[in-house]
């Protein structure tokens, strides 16, 4: 029997307990199992090959995502690493230019060290994923809606464009989370989750995902899942599995709440400009509407006053907290240009559009009322003189 998402999400990979009934998914808090014969295959002999919990998460993560194979790792960027690792040196990767700063770093800062090249582009043109493609080219990497600019790629149109050159293409679809957005369905290989975000939903727990439908990569993934060993441990799983029960309903709260923020803001006379797909000025409005059931609850904002307005804002809020990360319940403010996006040179922060004064909100799923009222006391209290031309140098 085919079940919808909602059901697969308490349902998928965790079964009852069939040694006492429990109906949530033990914690196997151990390192090895007991074998019965020589040279036998047991389903767990060591946990970083394998452990029920661990089953039972990657189980999960495929069927929410319509997919055969899920595979764990210990945090996103582990996830990252992991697909890198199937590569080799003179492989060239297309990707969008303007995504998370940690997989900038990993790209330019570590894996171009042993002779994989990278293209950033903006792949919001799909002619432009056209032509970046090489003979070397191995990987398109796509991350929609982006991170922090939250432009929106056509995943239908550049994985087809993949497709044709024999290209693999990942998706990562941490910002839209599977309960708004399916790339599998779309025409990609691979999706790609930083589970720390939306799946485990309450910033307690670091993970990540990679999920196919194709028994190769599956193969591939699985070899350097284990020979590398980032996989998490019983209780990450435990927690991870927790968060995504409640998915579909905190996705629901959350993107309600991030709209209404982004239509108040888009109207605040101390905004410069707002950048939220659920806007109809949102240059990929129409995409988003297509592609995905959702909008998210990640708002990206330019304030007046520029970084100055910014330094005064944080002091001021009461209910965003200055933080690194998204996706938990509770409401968070990030500066990109010093924080996610340190690693990222000034100057290709200019290229790509990350400004000094560009913040990202990560709204929770509280009152939206109150924070919205703690946005506008805050912007109020934090009115400064305008200093432009101060930059960055983190």
């Amino acid at each position: 029997m085919s079940y919808r998402f909602d059901t697969l999400a308490i349902h998928a990979g965790q079964p009852n307990d069939a040694l006492t009934g429990a109906v949530v998914t033990p914690i196997y808090q151990t390192t090895t199992y007991a074998q019965t014969e020589l040279g036998g295959q047991p389903d767990y002999c060591y946990s970083r090959t394998g452990n029920p919990g661990r089953t039972a998460l990657e189980s999960s993560l495929a069927a929410l995502e319509g997919a055969r194979y899920g595979f764990a790792f210990a945090s996103g960027i582990a996830a990252v690493n992991a697909l890198l690792q199937t590569l080799s040196a003179g492989d060239h990767v297309v990707a969008s230019q303007d995504l998370y700063g940690g997989c900038y770093r990993i790209f330019t800062k570590i894996f171009s060290r042993f002779g994989v090249k990278f293209s950033l582009i903006d792949t919001t043109d799909v002619r432009n994923v056209e032509r970046a493609i090489t003979a070397a080219t191995k990987l398109l990497w796509l991350e929609t809606p982006s991170n922090p600019l939250l432009r929106i790629t056509d995943i239908v149109a550049c994985c087809a464009v993949a497709r044709r050159r024999g290209i693999r293409s990942v998706v990562d679809n941490t910002f839209a989370t599977p309960a708004q957005q399916q790339p599998l369905q779309l025409g990609a290989d691979i999706v790609l989750h930083s589970t720390t975000k939306y799946i485990g939903g309450h910033c307690d727990v670091l993970g990540g995902g990679l999920i196919t439908n194709d028994e190769s990569i599956a193969a591939e993934l699985k070899f350097v899942q284990n020979a590398t060993g980032a996989v998490p441990g019983p209780q990450d799983c435990f927690l991870l599995l927790r968060g995504i029960k409640t998915l579909s309903l905190r996705v629901q709260r959350h993107t309600e709440n991030a709209q209404r923020i982004a239509e108040h803001l888009e109207s605040h006379p101390a905004v410069q400009r707002v950048i939220y797909p659920g806007l109809e000025s949102h240059p990929q409005h129409e995409l988003a509407t297509q592609q995905a059931s959702g909008f998210g609850a990640i708002v990206s904002v330019e304030f007046d006053g520029g970084i100055e307005r910014v330094r005064s804002l944080i002091g001021q809020l009461r209910l965003w907290p200055l933080a690194e990360s998204l996706g938990g319940v509770k409401s968070l403010l990030c500066h990109p240009a010093t924080m996610t996006h340190a690693a990222v040179e000034p100057a290709e922060r200019r290229r790509i559009g990350i400004g000094d004064g560009l913040v990202r909100l990560s709204v929770g799923i509280e009152d939206v009322r109150d924070l919205v009222e703690d946005l506008d006391e805050a912007l109020d209290r934090s009115a400064v003189p305008v200093q432009r031309g101060q930059a960055v140098t983190a």
